[in-house]
Order: C-alpha cells, then sequence, then structure tokens
C-alpha cells in the first residue's frame, strides 16, 4: 500500500488530503501539522470573502481556480450544512483616475465567466450602501462570505472517516529523499512514504529548498491589521464594499466585510512583518527577519513600494490616518465607531528580481510536490486546487 504525507494542516493542505484518499481510497495517508489545531495560520486569520474571481487575469491558475472552486465550495456548504452567504459586494471608484482600472475589472471578470456584473452611478451605490459613496461602482453579485475555519474542521472531519490520519504539535525538521521514498522528520517522530506534498504556508520556501536548495524565491511576510465596527456602527455597512484597487501596488486596499458570524470587519493595511508569524505589532523573530533582509528581491520591493510602504505603516501606527482611508469609501466613519480587530500574515513569494508572485506555483521534486505560493483565493479555491494537486502527486506514482 502507498504511504503520502502531507505537510501542512492549513485549508489547502487538508483539501489535497481529502482530494488523495477519494481519488485512491485506503491509502496510507498522514498529514503532519506544527501546530495544535489545524487552520492555525493563514485559514484560521482569513476575512471569510468567497471571492468570484473578479480581480484575476484570466487564463489565470487563479482565475481558473477560482471559478472551478468557487461552485465546488457553494455544493460543499450547502451540502455539508456550513454557513455561508452570497451577499454580493460593490468596488468603487472614488477619483476619475480610478475608472479605467474599473472597467478593467469588469473586463477581467466577463472573461473569466462571472454573471450579473453591473456599472453603478453614485445613486446606485446609495441604494445599496447608503453611507458609501463614489463617483461610480460595480456590482459583483456572486461574491460571498463563509466561515473558512469550519470549512478547515469539516475537511478534518472527512479525512479522519475515510482512514487518514491528522498528527498535531510536529514541526517537520526534514525532507530526505532516497530513491523512490521520502522520508519526512519531525521533532519527535520520522515518516516515511511514496509521495510529499508540502503545503507549509509561510514556511513553504524552507521546506522546498531542502529538496531544491537553488529555490529561486522566498516567502516575504505581510502582516494585515484590522478594525471592527463597534455594533452601533454596524449600519453603516451593509454587505462588502471594496476600493479599485491599485494596479502598481500587490494588495486591495482597505475595504469592509461583513463577517458571516456577525460584525464588519474594516481593512486591512498591509506592512511588513517582523517575523512570519508576526501578528502583534510587537512581534519580532530575528531569524525570519534576516532571511528577508538578506534576499536580493526584498532590497528591489522595498526600492519599488518604498512611498506606498510609508503609507501602510502610518496607517498601522496612526488609527485616525486608518480612519482617513475607509472615509474615503464612507465618509460618517469616525474613529469613535472602530474598535480593534484581529490581523493576519499573507506568505507572499517574492524572485530575485523582486516580483511579487501573482499567481500559484507548484514546484515538483520527483515524488515530491512543494505549494511555494498560495495567495487569495486560495481559500475559495481551495477544492479545486487540492484536487489538481492530488491529481498531480497521483500521477508522479503510476
Amino acid at each position: 500500500m502507498q504511504g503520502i504525507i502531507v505537510i501542512g494542516g492549513g485549508i489547502l493542505g487538508l483539501s489535497t488530503a481529502l482530494h488523495i484518499l477519494q481519488a485512491r481510497p485506503g491509502t496510507r495517508l498522514v498529514l503532519v501539522e506544527k501546530e495544535q489545531t489545524i487552520a492555525a495560520h493563514q485559514t484560521g486569520h482569513n476575512s471569510g470573502v468567497i471571492h468570484s474571481g473578479l480581480y484575476y487575469k484570466p487564463g489565470s491558475l487563479k482565475a481558473i481556480n477560482c471559478r472551478e472552486g468557487y461552485d465546488r465550495l457553494l455544493r460543499f456548504c450547502r451540502e455539508e450544512n456550513i454557513r455561508h452567504e452570497i451577499c454580493g459586494k460593490i468596488v468603487v471608484a472614488t477619483s476619475e483616475q480610478a475608472l479605467p482600472q474599473l472597467q478593467e475589472l469588469h473586463r477581467r471578470g466577463v472573461a473569466n465567466g462571472l454573471q450579473g456584473l453591473k456599472f453603478l452611478n453614485p445613486a446606485e451605490i446609495r441604494d445599496i450602501e447608503p453611507h458609501c459613496t463614489g463617483i461610480s461602482g460595480l456590482l459583483v453579485p456572486e461574491a460571498g462570505i463563509v466561515d473558512y475555519p469550519a470549512v478547515a474542521e469539516k475537511y478534518a472531519e472527512k479525512i479522519t472517516e475515510m482512514g487518514g490520519e491528522i498528527v498535531l504539535g510536529e514541526r517537520v525538521e526534514e525532507i530526505r529523499q532516497n530513491g523512490n521514498q521520502v522520508e519526512v522528520i519531525g521533532a519527535s517522530r520520522t515518516w516515511k512514504g511514496n509521495a510529499v506534498v508540502a503545503c507549509a504556508g509561510l514556511q513553504s520556501d524552507r521546506l522546498a529548498r531542502q529538496t531544491e536548495p537553488a529555490l529561486p524565491l522566498r516567502i516575504l511576510p505581510f502582516r494585515g491589521e484590522y478594525y471592527k465596527l463597534r455594533p452601533s456602527s454596524a449600519r453603516l455597512v451593509n454587505h462588502l464594499i471594496y476600493p479599485v484597487p491599485d494596479p502598481a501596488f500587490p494588495f486591495l486596499g482597505v475595504h469592509f466585510t461583513r463577517m458571516i458570524n456577525g460584525g464588519v470587519e474594516c481593512g486591512p493595511n498591509a506592512v511588513f512583518a517582523f517575523g512570519r508569524e508576526a501578528y502583534q505589532k510587537t512581534d519580532f523573530n530575528l531569524r525570519d527577519t534576516l532571511d528577508a533582509l538578506a534576499w536580493p528581491g526584498f532590497h528591489k520591493v522595498a526600492a519599488k513600494h518604498w512611498r506606498s510602504g510609508l503609507g501602510e505603516y502610518h496607517r498601522s501606527f496612526s488609527k485616525l490616518a486608518f480612519v482617513r482611508a475607509l472615509q474615503n469609501l464612507v465618509p460618517e466613519i469616525q474613529a469613535e465607531d472602530l474598535e480593534p480587530g484581529g490581523s493576519g500574515i499573507r506568505a507572499q513569494a517574492c524572485d530575485r528580481s523582486g516580483k511579487l508572485l501573482d499567481d500559484f506555483d507548484f514546484r515538483v521534486s520527483r515524488n515530491i510536490i512543494h505549494v511555494c505560493n498560495a495567495p487569495s483565493p486560495a481559500a475559495t479555491a481551495s477544492l479545486a486546487i487540492g484536487k489538481t494537486i492530488a491529481d498531480n502527486l497521483l500521477s508522479l506514482l503510476q
């Protein structure tokens, strides 16, 4: 019986393990996660948005997997009674300069097969979001919200029901390839198998370098920080309100997200984090910081985006600056309407030239697949991406 080891208990690792067992029932499979719970990092700090595929370059892995994963996710949530809602969102242009990019988003959305896209004039924006102002908007009715940790828990439940083993609290220290066998060495245990999938998120490049020492990318951690609307101010936002993103900056900008379990999140900003798990402003990890600073691509990213980066840091430490960014979309927002929210770390792959990888990146090393970049919409697309990875892995064993 073939043995397969999956590293990483986030939503992608869990989806991949699930699809392996569905395709090959009876496979001896173990999933190894370094934390004491699954979904402890990017999945557990996710904003909960079900992405429709609006932003992504047509034909890209992100676009293809988002659309396929969107349908699969909704079907899974209905079948498993997981709370979700297709509430729609509006993308709002607040200046003339943003109008061409709004047109481009519409073009991409149509090319990616989105249904019901509609341009909105200022009055139509207010009909949907009475406290939002803009000179033009784009209605995206297929966007929604869900509890991704609940989705991940259901994946895990199905894995164990099908005979897979989930091992928590075990950090992978080393991966060794010995002919057709692979050894995964943890802090206290070692596993042997025929193949490995590493879906290690924030640690993905470190694991990948064990079998591909010349890996041409590194993970740069960016922290996104949120505020929440106080319950008395939640009336200011009905659903999801996004700005038109700046195409020169690799993040979407601060926005408003109604959460499936109640409340409204505001944010995030995007600041370089001094640690791959540095969720608080004061968190610091020397190894992570030195790894990032030593990477040539980081210097080029900093040189290109330093002005935008300073603005993000300003919003990080100044609540009033954060409020002013939110007021571009909802002018009534005041500092007293906000209370501290959560934060998340984005595992952003960067190559030597300073290019921030925008699409999914998979590396195959004989009988090992490393998922080296899995940006948003990875959670939405998890069932599609997991199937793709599982199919590719099983083809290596034939």
